[in-house]
């Protein structure tokens, strides 16, 4: 049986966040030899969205995680984008059960500060669903940084994706990029966020700030058991 501490659980507001935000890092954990699960929240609203674009796009995810080497994707049926409609309980409730049945040690999730009200309300319900209780498997909780969503919040602080945690993806940047072309229906041409040249610009930023290359950066939100030790909430170092 594998260790609870080789498993990963990645969860998406809508397809292909997840690899937008931790892409080459879901490379590189699978490469180590983690399992790494994929959770999508929503499905489209009936009227907004036809259902062969909603399952179009689910096969593009399949193929995009399939490529990182992730295993199992499982997408849940609310409604995006009015997940901010459901109740905490009602999305936490679908995250707590995923996460007793596949019990994860690390979770990643969208930033609580994204424009997006659909990111909010799963930032929300993750955490909801993460508490550490009746013996939750989760013991550290990052949230990534998504194109076209994460930048463009309100000019708050409170809003503010300020990275805590850069991983090395020098040698996963081309894989995320090429999981990222499996999104046809998503990707956009330069200038848009959503371009392939704005995804490896945004890499090379983050990875200059710490003095390298190509980096993946994530917001440490809690780690139980560094807090256990320690006393208090403990922000990642850079690795």
């Amino acid at each position: 049986m594998q260790k609870i501490s080789d498993r990963v659980l990645v969860i998406a507001p809508h397809p292909d966040d997840e690899v937008l935000g931790c892409g080459g890092f879901m490379h590189r954990l699978a490469g180590e030899g983690a399992s790494v699960q994929v959770v999508v929240m929503s499905g489209g609203k009936p009227g907004l969205y036809a259902d062969e674009a909603v399952q179009n796009v689910r096969q593009e995810a399949r193929s995009a995680h399939g490529f990182l080497g992730a295993g199992e994707t499982v997408f849940l049926d609310f409604f995006a984008p009015e997940l901010d409609l459901y109740s905490v309980s009602e999305l936490a409730g679908s995250i707590a059960k995923l996460i007793r049945e596949f019990k994860p040690l690390r979770m990643f999730i969208p930033h609580r500060g994204d424009i997006h009200h659909d990111h909010r309300a799963v930032y929300n319900a993750a955490l909801v669903a993460a508490r550490p209780v009746q013996g939750c498997s989760v013991k550290e909780i990052y949230a990534y940084e998504t194109l076209s969503e994460t930048a463009w919040a309100p000019p708050f602080a409170d809003d503010a994706f300020i990275p805590t945690c850069f991983v090395d993806i020098s040698e996963h940047i081309e894989q995320k990029i090429e999981a990222l072309r499996c999104f046809r229906s998503q990707l956009r041409e330069y200038p848009s966020s959503r371009s392939v040249e704005a995804v490896r610009a945004l890499a090379l930023f983050r990875g200059v700030t710490v003095g390298l290359f190509w980096f993946s950066v994530n917001w440490r939100i809690q780690s139980f058991e560094l807090a256990y030790k320690n006393g208090g909430i403990h922000h990642a170092q850079t690795t």
